[in-house]
C-alpha cells in the first residue's frame, strides 16, 4: 500500500456551503457553481505553487526552518525529488486544485554539470507527467530559477558576464522544453535580480537590450519546438535588488513595447509585488487588462507593517473582490490562473496548516467572486463610470476621442460655454456600496 503523507485528510476536501464549521471544508468554493456563465473550477485556474508548498522550510532572515515535513530526509538527491512529486500530487488531489506552478530547481535539484542536472531533470518530470496522467492535475507555467545560485549575483540575463547569460539560456531553453513535455500552458520570465545597486559600475542600456535579446531568443526557441504556451513577465519592485528593471506592469509594458515583445508576452501580476511598488492589486491588474496583457495571478498579499514580501495567503474580501472585478471584466484569465504564490507563516508549521492556508485562499476568491458579479449585475459602479465619462459621448467629447478635435475646437468651447459643470465623485458614496455587497 502507498505511503500517505498527509493522513489527516481522509477524503478530498468538499464544498459544505456557508454554515459549515469545519476546517477541511469549502464554504464558498464549489468548483461546478457558476459565475457568470464560467465555473469555479475553470475561471479561477487553482494552482499550488511548488516552490513554498513542498520546499518551503519556514525560514525567515532572523532564525532557520521551523517546518515539520515528516518525508523529507535531509538529502539533495533525485530519490528525495521523486519522492516529493507523491508528496505533492497526495495534496493537490485532496485539496481538488486542478494545476501547480514550479521553478526547475523546486523539483529537481542541480547536478555537478549542465548535462547531470538536465538528466536528472528528466527524471523527475517523466515522474511528474506519470502522476499527472493518473490525477488529472495539470501544470498552469514552468519557470527557471534564474536567481539563486551564485553566478546570478549580478543578474542573470542582465549579468556583465555573458558566460552567465549563456547559463540562464541553456536553463531557461532546458526549463521551456519541460514545461511543454508536461503540457504546460505558459511559461514565466520572473528576474529575481534582473537590476541593479549602484549605476557607477552598470551600463544600463546594454542591461536592458540584453534582457530583450533574452526574451525574443526564449521565444524563438520556443517557435523552433512548436511551444504554444503564453509567455508571461512578473513584475517584482525593489527585494532583492534595489533597483529592480521589472517594477511595476506600467515598467514591464514599457519594456516589451519598446522592444516588440508585447504580442508574445503578458503580464503575471503578484498581490504583494503591487504593494511593494506602491500600487493597489486592482490597480496593477487594471493596468495590464486595458493593454490586453493581464495573462496570470500570483494570488497572494502582504503584511502593511512589514516591508518585505511575506507571501501570505490571501484571506481578504475587500482584496479578492477588487481582484474579481477586473478579472471578470477581462472574462477570465486563461490559459493563465490563480496560483498560490504564499506561504504558510514560520509559527504554521504542521502539514495540516498547508490545507487550511489554500482552503482559505480558494474560498476568499469564490467569495471575492460571488461579491464582484453581484456588483457588475447590478451595474452600480459601471453605471456610475459610465454616467461621469458622458460629456466625452458626444460634442466636443466624441471629436477628442475620435481624434478630431484641435486646440482652436477646444478654445471655442470654453468661449461659447465658459466654466464646465463639475460632478462630484462620490468616493465615499462608492466605498459605502462596496460594503452594502460585502
Amino acid at each position: 500500500m502507498a505511503t500517505e503523507y498527509f493522513p489527516e485528510v481522509t477524503a478530498p476536501i468538499a464544498y459544505e456551503g456557508p454554515d459549515s464549521k469545519n476546517p477541511l471544508a469549502f464554504r464558498h468554493y464549489n468548483p461546478e457553481e457558476t459565475i457568470e456563465g464560467t465555473t469555479m473550477k475553470d475561471l479561477f485556474r487553482f494552482s499550488v505553487a511548488y516552490w513554498h508548498t513542498f520546499r518551503g522550510t519556514g525560514s525567515d532572515p532572523f532564525g532557520p526552518g521551523t517546518a515539520l515535513r515528516p518525508w523529507e530526509d535531509g538529502t539533495d538527491t533525485v530519490e528525495m525529488d521523486l519522492k516529493r512529486v507523491d508528496v505533492a500530487f497526495e495534496f493537490m488531489q485532496k485539496l481538488g486544485a486542478p494545476f501547480y506552478c514550479f521553478h526547475d530547481r523546486d523539483v529537481s535539484g542541480a547536478g555537478a554539470d549542465l548535462s547531470e542536472t538536465n538528466a536528472r531533470f528528466d527524471r523527475v518530470a517523466a515522474k511528474l507527467k506519470e502522476k499527472q496522467e493518473e490525477t488529472g492535475v495539470k501544470l498552469l507555467w514552468g519557470t527557471a530559477n534564474l536567481f539563486s545560485h551564485p553566478r546570478y549575483m549580478h543578474g542573470a540575463a542582465t549579468s556583465p558576464n555573458a558566460g552567465v547569460f549563456a547559463h540562464a539560456a541553456a536553463q531557461v531553453k532546458k526549463a521551456i522544453e519541460v514545461t511543454m513535455e508536461l503540457g504546460g500552458e505558459n511559461y514565466v520570465f520572473w528576474g529575481g535580480r534582473e537590476g541593479y545597486f549602484n549605476l557607477y559600475n552598470t551600463d544600463m542600456k546594454r542591461e536592458l537590450d540584453h534582457l530583450a535579446r533574452f526574451m525574443h531568443m526564449a521565444a524563438d526557441y520556443a517557435d523552433e519546438i512548436g511551444f504554444k504556451g503564453q509567455f508571461l513577465f512578473e513584475p517584482k519592485p525593489k527585494e532583492p535588488t534595489k533597483h529592480q528593471y521589472d517594477f511595476d506592469v506600467a515598467a514591464c509594458m514599457n519594456f516589451l513595447r519598446i522592444n516588440g515583445l508585447t504580442d508574445r508576452v503578458k503580464m503575471n501580476i503578484e498581490a504583494n509585488h503591487a504593494t511593494l511598488a506602491g500600487h493597489s492589486m486592482m490597480h496593477e491588474l487594471e493596468y495590464a487588462r486595458v493593454q490586453n496583457a493581464l495573462g496570470s495571478v500570483d494570488a497572494n498579499t502582504g503584511d502593511a507593517l512589514l516591508g518585505w514580501d511575506t507571501d501570505q495567503f490571501p484571506t481578504d474580501y475587500y482584496l479578492t473582490t477588487q481582484c474579481m472585478l477586473v478579472i471578470l471584466e477581462n472574462g477570465g484569465l486563461a490559459p493563465g490562473g490563480l496560483n498560490f504564490d504564499a506561504k504558510v507563516r514560520r509559527e504554521s508549521f504542521e502539514p495540516i496548516d498547508l490545507f487550511h492556508a489554500h482552503i482559505g485562499g480558494m474560498d476568499a476568491f469564490a467569495r471575492g467572486a460571488k461579491i464582484a458579479a453581484a456588483i457588475r449585475k447590478d451595474g452600480v459602479l459601471s453605471d456610475f463610470v459610465k454616467e461621469r465619462y458622458s460629456s466625452y459621448d458626444e460634442g466636443l467629447g466624441a471629436k477628442i476621442e475620435a481624434g478630431e478635435a484641435t486646440f482652436a475646437d477646444c478654445e471655442a468651447w470654453v468661449a461659447e460655454h465658459g466654466e464646465p459643470t463639475i460632478a462630484s465623485g462620490r468616493q465615499e458614496l462608492l466605498e459605502n456600496v462596496v460594503n452594502r455587497y460585502i
